[in-house]
């Protein structure tokens, strides 16, 4: 039995460690929080997080709490026109094996951590920042911030998109600012009006904006996520914003977006971040995962299953003693590289060329949109959502 090393206790950083626990390795979760605890609102599930979940043995658990939605819904923002609809039930669910849903945060990473904790191969340490890390032939050194030392025979980075372990393994700097502000804000569902309480994903494009909501927590409440591409330049991480602002930020926003973006209380705002793809994600015994490997901008609702098929195609080649760690790693990255990238280059492209289009291009937009039949849409996806191999290159 080997010792891995986990920097990093969010989603990715639970399944690696689900996934290596049973390959019957222990492993060590170091979280520079205290408490483990996943912060944010709303996350959405395509049918390969549900196959992943379902192989580390949570998902009965997630899609207990999740709220299965009924479409995703591509509105012009200025008009009010309904430009295309993709139905995710039916058809959809028995082409890609699993339902698209929706959940809260804290609904997938709290089977995940209620796994770990009834697992005896499992530690989870917090206050216990990994800031760097040392190896020899014979395992890895995580060091802590304050200079604690942790030994063992490997080490999983994932630590998000500001990754110290990618800081000493790939040296790439800072992340990369995208240029949108995102405010986020989360309202009980009964505030909403009835007749606009939809059972579905909808996002109202406008140009350099786009908003979109969904609900989260069982029906209980409606996840409000309003971008402004604002060419902005400095990081921001949930600062407080004052709704007169939010208003202000989307100019042109038709009847029914603009009353829904109304009833957001209490905003916050970051400026969102990613990173190029990169082709190397090892170093001899240490590896990246998750949003320390490739993050991605949120346009295409991929990031948690992204990190969650990684835990898996990791997990699978954890059959093994510690001394083909290094080979096995490498394994990993060269199976995941290309499908990650390519989702981390569709995310951002999806945010600038057909959220924020204006004039000519956006009604160019909205007459490629309408011409797509359920099943084009469907095929769309496909490479995405219908994926059970994760270890299999994007086609």
């Amino acid at each position: 039995m080997a010792t891995i090393l986990i920097a990093g206790g969010g989603i990715g950083g639970l399944a690696a460690a689900v996934a290596a626990a049973g390959r019957g390795h222990r492993a060590v979760v170091l979280e520079r929080r205290e408490g483990f605890t996943e912060l944010g609102a709303g996350i959405q599930i395509g049918p390969n997080g549900f196959t992943a979940l379902d192989r580390l043995g949570v998902g009965h658990e997630v899609r207990s709490l999740a709220v299965y939605i009924d479409e995703l819904r591509f509105m012009d923002g200025t008009t009010g026109e309904r430009v295309a609809s993709m139905p995710l039930t039916g058809r959809y669910r028995a082409r890609f094996g699993n339902p698209y849903a929706v959940v809260q945060r804290v609904d997938l990473y709290g089977p995940l951590l209620a796994a770990c904790r009834t697992s005896p191969l499992i530690e989870l340490r917090e206050r216990s920042h990994v800031a760097d890390y040392r190896q020899d032939a014979a395992g890895v050194t995580a060091i802590l911030d304050d200079g604690g030392r942790v030994r063992g025979d490997a080490l999983i980075g994932a630590d998000g998109i500001r990754s110290a372990v990618r800081a000493r393994l790939v040296g790439d700097g800072e992340p990369r600012v995208s240029g949108h502000t995102i405010y986020r804000s989360v309202i009980p569902m009964e505030q909403v009006p009835e007749e606009l309480r939809w059972n579905t994903v909808t996002l109202w494009a406008g140009p350099g904006w786009h908003f979109v909501h969904y609900p989260i927590g069982g029906g209980r409440y409606l996840n409000l996520a309003a971008t402004r591409d604002d060419g902005a330049t400095r990081v921001v991480t949930g600062r407080p914003a004052a709704r007169e602002h939010v208003l202000g930020e989307f100019p042109g926003l038709g009847e029914t977006a603009r009353r829904l973006l109304e009833l957001g209380e209490d905003w916050r705002e970051w400026v969102l971040c990613d990173r190029d793809p990169v082709g190397d994600w090892t170093d001899g015994r240490v590896v990246l995962l998750g949003d320390a490997a490739h993050p991605m901008l949120q346009y295409a609702a991929q990031g948690a299953c992204m990190a969650l098929e990684d835990a898996v195609t990791l997990g699978d080649l954890l059959d093994c003693g510690a001394g083909e760690f290094p080979q096995r790693f490498e394994k990993y990255n060269a199976a995941r590289r290309e499908r990650t990238g390519r989702t981390q280059l569709v995310a951002r492209a999806m945010g600038e060329l057909l959220y924020h289009p204006a004039g000519d291009e956006a009604l160019a937009r909205n007459r490629m949109l309408s011409a797509l039949s359920d099943d084009d849409l469907h095929d769309k996806v496909s490479w995405l959502h219908g994926a059970r191999d994760f270890a299999r290159a994007a086609a």
